[in-house]
């Protein structure tokens, strides 16, 4: 099946503009910078103009839903932040798992900075860090656990956070949270199908069965097996997305009048297993890809 047509994703211009003035204007105030990621797509995840907007200060990056991703590929992640002189932290924010590490991670960070307050007496100094984060990535949720309190607000739909909060987390250390901020549009085409397969963008501006093509071809061609032990369908070499998706529909019996296989429903049920982590668990982009182009 040709995968041809234009994605063309608009996000809240005006809103995302303000996001990157107000990160901007705080910036300065900041100790450190966190990026929420998802560890099933760290890459596309990420806001591009992060990496500019930040340049210079000490960075964790947090590799969240880490339930949802495949541990060998959290590890690739893993090293691959930390090669380039970030911190890494692997959490389940929906759980807690991995997000009472996050006051030792920080101070980890910026362990030389604290000391050098401390010599200068000044223990206890309040650290400061931007958390940042695309919308739907779960960054509300991440600190409602590391505060151990509901006050950012988490929903399960993008663009829900507008104005930026500051969140204690204990006497020297709180965080200010921002909007969820993505870019005008999408320069890659791939990293938009990344995202749309993990929620991130909503799917009334999505082809559904051309999203569920892209994500069932890519799991026959590195996950074969989940696809045999959930659809009960071997992915044959030469095989399409779409010849997988009309497949699985019918071990699945989804077929209408006329024998043909109801495509739509079939497209629909993989997104929800993928997103719900009942397929396994899956990363669909790795660190060599990055090199790759």
């Amino acid at each position: 099946m040709e995968q041809g047509s234009q994605m063309n994703i608009q996000w809240y211009p005006g809103h995302m503009a303000k996001t990157r003035r107000m990160i901007q204007e705080q910036l300065g105030h900041m100790d450190a910078v966190c990026e929420i990621l998802d560890a099933r797509i760290p890459s596309s995840s990420r806001n591009p103009d992060v990496e500019e907007l930040t340049a210079g200060k000490p960075r964790l990056m947090v590799l969240n839903r880490v339930d949802l991703a495949d541990p060998a590929g959290t590890r690739q992640w893993r090293d691959y932040f930390r090669g380039r002189g970030f911190a890494v932290l692997e959490t389940n924010a929906r759980t807690g798992q991995g997000t009472r590490q996050f006051p030792a991670a920080v101070r980890g960070l910026l362990a030389d900075k604290l000391a050098a307050y401390a010599a200068k007496g000044q223990t206890g100094r309040m650290v400061r860090v931007m958390i940042l984060g695309i919308p739907n990535v779960g960054k509300s949720t991440f600190i409602n656990q590391v505060a151990r309190r509901k006050t950012a607000k988490a929903e399960d739909r993008p663009g829900v956070t507008r104005g930026k909060q500051w969140v204690p987390v204990d006497q020297s250390l709180e965080l200010l949270d921002t909007p969820g901020m993505l870019w005008p549009r999408f320069e890659d085409r791939s990293v938009g199908i990344r995202l749309a397969c993990t929620g991130a963008v909503r799917d009334e501006v999505m082809d559904l069965e051309e999203l569920a093509c892209h994500l069932i071809g890519y799991l026959g061609r590195n996950y074969p097996q989940a696809l045999l032990e959930r659809y009960q369908t071997a992915a044959e070499e030469g095989d399409s997305g779409w010849d997988l998706l009309v497949k699985a529909g019918r071990r699945r019996g989804f077929v209408v009048r006329g024998g043909e296989v109801d495509t739509e429903r079939m497209a629909r049920i993989l997104l929800d297993e993928f997103r719900g982590g009942r397929l396994g668990r899956f990363t669909l982009e790795l660190p060599e890809e990055l090199d790759n182009g």
